[in-house]
């Protein structure tokens, strides 16, 4: 069972939490026991695994992001100019694994599924997949 989801993105870097998507399409499938892969199929984007309580994580993150992959270094040679994009993509990685038990996410108390986005805004997808 695999499901597409699109999305639009509104800043350059930016996280979406998608959990109660993933949520709902397992609730959709009637899926109980198992594990779900949720993938991120864009060079310059990922999917990662972090608290959801305190939207100053976030933030945090991209900032340190930045801090560690600045948007221009005179180094960088990729002619699109989007270089850090890359670099944080690779960095948060382009998928999660997550297991599922008695139809839920087996999530911690302050974890949420997000979608990161580094080269925004623009229209992405993203696919999740029971097994």
């Amino acid at each position: 069972m695999l499901k597409k989801f699109s999305l639009k993105t509104n800043q350059r870097d930016q996280m979406i939490e998608v959990t109660q998507q993933v949520q709902d399409f397992i609730k959709e499938m009637n899926y109980q026991e198992g594990a779900v892969i949720v993938y991120c199929p864009h060079t310059t984007a990922g999917i990662t695994i972090n608290e959801n309580a305190d939207p100053d994580v976030k933030s945090d993150m991209i900032r340190r992001f930045d801090e560690v992959y600045p948007w221009d270094h005179k180094l960088d040679r990729h002619m699109e100019g989007n270089t850090a994009a890359h670099m944080k993509a690779s960095t948060v990685g382009s998928s999660q694994h997550v297991i599922v038990a008695d139809g839920r996410l087996l999530l911690g108390t302050w974890q949420g599924i997000y979608f990161c986005e580094f080269d925004g805004p623009r229209n992405r997808t993203f696919y999740v997949k029971v097994h």
